[in-house]
């Protein structure tokens, strides 16, 4: 039985050593020098003593990053990323929380890693990738090695600014990998598009079916997303067959017009999550990419990934939602009223995720722990932990699992209770609108909309009163020339709560 998930490089080695695994402008990496890196990495942190710990990576986005993250699991330790976008108060945070004894830095990074608010060693890529590999010493560690293990540690923002660190173990990851890949249909000839940052769960999507299949990925540079057309044709030009995406990089596409100029001619898997994808702009995709299979995929960073999916399969109306489907093998969604009895089907309650996919916690944060991950209300017979996702949803007439909103994103607004989403579902309605993102100002009482559109702000407003009752109509009406977008491609509502 797999209990490590560097045992999926193993088979890939045997029949494609050569072929390139990843790749980006500047870097290629074969599965054999992937292996190299990983054996030195490796060898590198049992040498210095590391054991059963975390290490931070601080590289930029790259391939030799990934290899890095590999080798440090090699080590038996779990890595730690983080990356130069990151404020250097939130990349103390992590460091305070966790405590490394080591930080790995490259080139770019190494003298910014100098100022950090830190004491320990901070290692070179190039220095210690290039350790002679102790093939003994590696196998006595993998030898020790459980499936609980830990493998990575991925911050993730708190409610009260500090970042909580969710720790995932080899375990949930490989199922995670086994039921997406089965799923998506992934196999040697899967050629991945990668748009995340590396300091995401959501690149375990990419980063171990290529090392289970033997694929290859490519980093897209970040820069390309900001240019669609050219960001098409970088598809086009290396083949790339698979996308996982956050919806506003998929609408950053076909929003502005870019299918009149270029297609994306070899997609032919399209999932995408995050976010609801406004029915307008997913039309645009089904209609440029008429071959291509397309899932929604929903999970939170302490489920490991994704846990639910729903192949887009059927048509669907101007006002309705896409559901998230129905959850992997070995994976039950409960969705759990304010009592902790199980809602009723069209009945909303909050999602909460029992199996194999719920992470280990939250590192060095016991209190935080215990608030989400909790005892299964529905068994009193013996320890369970479940963990409270926090978000909204309901099973519909087809059995399948419909996301509303976070609890938080919920407002009681002239004593109605209002999803804010479902004014955002009605401003991407109106033709001329591309872009949408509501905020409330508690303070101020007041639903702030922003927008990116070919229409005025009073002509906006006038639509939607015909879409939207009275006191669900924003307050106030800001058009933008672009929207703000977190690291990750999602809408920054920080940003825009900032901008009002």
């Amino acid at each position: 039985m797999q209990n490590n998930v560097l045992d999926y490089i193993e088979e890939s080695l045997k029949r494609v050593p050569d072929k390139i695994a990843y790749a980006d402008d500047e870097v290629e990496l074969s599965f054999a020098r992937v292996k190299e890196i990983m054996d030195g990495v490796g060898t590198g942190l049992i040498e210095r003593g590391l054991n059963r710990e975390p290490v931070v990576v601080f590289m930029k986005k790259s391939p030799n990053t990934i290899a890095t993250f590999f080798g440090v699991i090699n080590a038996g330790c779990y890595y730690v990323p983080i990356d130069s976008e990151m404020p250097a108060t939130r990349i103390n945070l992590i460091l305070d929380n966790c405590k490394p004894k080591v930080i790995i830095c490259d080139q770019s990074t190494m003298e910014i890693g100098k100022g950090f608010d830190y004491q320990g060693d901070i290692v070179l890529f190039d220095d210690i990738a290039s350790t002679k590999a102790n093939h003994e010493r590696l196998a006595a560690v993998r030898a020790k090695a459980i499936d609980t293990d830990p493998i990575y540690i991925v911050f993730t923002s708190g409610s009260t600014g500090v970042p909580k660190g969710v720790v995932a173990c080899h375990r949930s990851v490989i199922d995670y990998i086994e039921q997406l890949s089965d799923t998506l249909g992934f196999d040697e000839n899967t050629i991945f598009g990668n748009q995340t940052p590396l300091y995401f769960d959501a690149c375990l999507k990419e980063l171990y079916p290529t090392l289970k299949f033997g694929a290859t990925t490519y980093l897209i540079p970040h820069s390309y997303f900001m240019f669609p057309v050219k960001l098409v044709e970088y598809i086009n030009e290396h083949k790339i067959n698979t996308v996982c995406w956050v919806v506003s990089a998929l609408t950053m596409i076909s929003a502005f017009n870019t299918f009149d100029t270029v297609k994306p001619e070899t997609l032919r898997t399209i999932a995408f999550g995050s976010e609801v994808f406004p029915i307008k702009q997913f039309r645009l995709w089904r209609q440029a990419c008429p071959e291509a299979k397309f899932f929604n995929l929903y999970g939170p960073t302490e489920g490991t990934g994704m846990c639910c999916y729903y192949p887009v399969e059927r048509d669907f109306a101007d006002d309705e939602v896409i559901p998230v489907g129905f959850p992997f093998k070995n994976t039950e969604i409960l969705l759990l009223k304010d009592d902790n009895t199980l809602a009723a089907q069209g009945e909303q309650g909050e999602i909460c995720i029992r199996g194999t996919s719920v992470t280990l916690g939250y590192f060095n944060n016991p209190e935080k722990t215990s608030e989400s991950y909790v005892q299964n209300p529905l068994n009193h017979s013996y320890p369970e932990i479940i963990y409270r996702t926090g978000d909204m949803g309901h099973i519909n007439e087809r059995g399948e699992l419909v996301f509303h909103s976070r609890k938080d994103f919920q407002i009681k607004h002239m004593g109605h209770r209002i999803e804010l989403g479902e004014i955002e579902a009605n401003v991407n309605l109106v033709p001329e609108i591309k872009l949408s993102g509501c905020i409330y100002a508690k303070d101020q009482g007041k639903i702030i909309l922003f927008y990116v559109g070919d229409i005025g702000e009073g002509d906006l407003i006038k639509a939607l009163k015909t879409k939207l009752p009275r006191y669900m109509l924003p307050n106030k009406v800001i058009k933008l020339e672009e929207m703000p977008f977190t690291a990750n491609g999602k809408i920054d509502r920080v940003t825009l709560s900032k901008m009002y």
